[in-house]
């Protein structure tokens, strides 16, 4: 098999040098550039002499675009090349944001060397890698998540929940429900205890999502 082309975009001058130097040695790979941004990377794309990398390492937090930002661009120039993220990052809306735009492996900083290596050559083969903490998130997204109870609100209640919702004032859902303001106050306080909530903009969030 050819040596895997391996592109790489980071700003950190540490990670950047380790890598290189870890990989620079390694007869299965081939260092096909480093970059510290997306639009530094891309430049170099526009030499003609400079062949497609088969692999890019891309990290997220970048000077200028975010690496997750710029995986449309970088697809657009190289469609066949296989993304891999490299960060620091193990949230889940960074973990799903770069899998949708198009990456197809996942690896934290924190892995080794040697397993970053047996990751690129798992995507080269076809397959995909995720570093275990990344996998058990990926996997929690999509168990059936547990059905929360639903709380027994009285239909005046209900009333002003909706009153809420709406954007109306403890006064005018007074005067829409025909009652007095401290009921309006002491049924508020009810609900917000019986839904184990301290304020207004929780009570609408509980509502839309429901």
């Amino acid at each position: 098999m050819e040596p895997i082309q391996l592109a790489l975009i980071e700003d950190n001058a540490v990670v950047r040098e380790s890598l290189n130097q870890f990989f620079s040695t390694d007869p299965k790979f081939v260092l096909h550039s480093t970059a510290t941004s997306v639009e530094a990377f891309l430049r170099l794309l526009t030499d003609p002499a400079l062949p497609d990398p088969d692999i890019l390492l891309l990290d997220i937090q970048l000077p200028g675009m975010t690496g997750i930002a710029g995986i449309p661009a970088i697809r657009e120039r190289l469609s066949q090349v296989d993304i891999v993220i490299l960060t620091t990052f193990e949230d889940s809306d960074q973990i799903f944001a770069a899998l949708c735009a198009g990456a197809c492996s996942y690896i934290t900083k924190q892995t080794p060397l040697a397993e970053i290596r047996d990751a690129l050559l798992t995507v080269r083969q076809g397959g995909a890698y995720m570093s275990p903490a990344v996998a058990r998130k990926v996997i929690a997204h999509f168990q059936p998540k547990p059905e929360v109870a639903e709380v027994a609100l009285t239909p005046r209640q209900r009333d002003i929940v909706q009153g809420i919702v709406d954007g109306l004032s403890y006064k005018l859902i007074a005067e829409r429900l025909g009652i007095s303001l401290d009921t309006v106050r002491s049924h508020v306080m009810s609900i917000y205890r019986a839904l184990n909530i301290n304020s207004k903009s929780e009570l609408i969030r509980k509502m839309l999502e429901r």
